[in-house]
């Protein structure tokens, strides 16, 4: 009987590698290898760190409070992380960060404005910003024609409101102003008094000096030197023809 002619099975050809995987693998191994030198690099790295608009604040202490430092990781700190932790001092009101690649870091901060001096007992000067911050003047310009709080305790929290308060004024309308005690009452509890260059005495509270400000520069500029009560009602009383100002202090104490 004849042989069936059975095919002979052929062994299947290993496939050929595919040259386009292997350019893949090739290109991925060259850029992870560009990512390591490039993160060991000085492009990765902050090279310059700049301050812009801090009066009272000095750059050390802006840079303490950033947590920056040349040569660190530029893409390992982020802006609203830097701006978080400047608006943590007290004298900062407002912070802006831009990062420019490579390696640059410039900060815009805004500072509460200086609304007055403060003279204390022991004769020192410091300045007070809107918020109530007391600053050293030495770490800015001095400003001109802006009152002097005396008598002043560290916690009254009438000071803060004070310091706010003038903020919210325009420089014209206070700047007769020279000094600015408490002088509390039953009824005001934040009632102050305000002596001028032009020898009024005036008598307000913290939360009525805004809206009586305007007012109060007009009675000023108009009459003579006397006694001017901007409380609920308003009142004025020039002083007598000799000139002395001792009749205000014989005022009552519970207005």
């Amino acid at each position: 009987m004849p042989k069936a002619n059975v095919p002979i099975l052929k062994e299947p050809k290993p496939k050929k590698k595919s040259s386009k995987k292997i350019l893949g693998i090739l290109i991925l191994l060259f850029l992870s290898l560009l990512c390591v030198l490039f993160f060991r690099s000085s492009l990765s790295k902050i090279t310059k760190i700049s301050f812009v608009g801090n009066s009272y604040t000095t750059n050390a202490e802006l840079l303490q409070a950033s947590q920056l430092k040349v040569g660190t990781a530029f893409f390992g700190v982020s802006a609203n992380s830097i701006q978080s932790k400047l608006l943590e001092l007290p004298s900062i009101q407002n912070v802006e960060v831009d990062k420019s690649f490579p390696g640059a870091i410039e900060i815009v901060v805004q500072e509460y404005s200086l609304s007055a001096y403060e003279l204390t007992s022991t004769g020192q000067l410091n300045g007070l910003l809107a918020n109530g911050t007391k600053i050293d003047l030495g770490k800015g310009s001095i400003p001109i024609d802006k009152p002097i709080l005396t008598g002043w305790k560290g916690d009254d929290p009438n000071l803060a409101k004070l310091c706010s308060a003038l903020a919210q004024i325009p420089d014209e309308l206070i700047s007769d102003i020279s000094e600015i005690t408490p002088s509390p009452t039953l009824s005001y509890p934040d009632r102050i008094k305000m002596y001028t260059k032009s020898r009024f005495v005036v008598i307000s509270a913290v939360s009525l000096l805004p809206s009586k400000a305007e007012y109060m520069n007009m009675i000023l500029e108009a009459q003579d030197p006397g006694t001017l009560k901007m409380l609920d009602a308003d009142s004025y009383v020039p002083f007598n023809p000799a000139g002395s100002e001792d009749e205000e202090e014989n005022d009552t104490t519970n207005q």
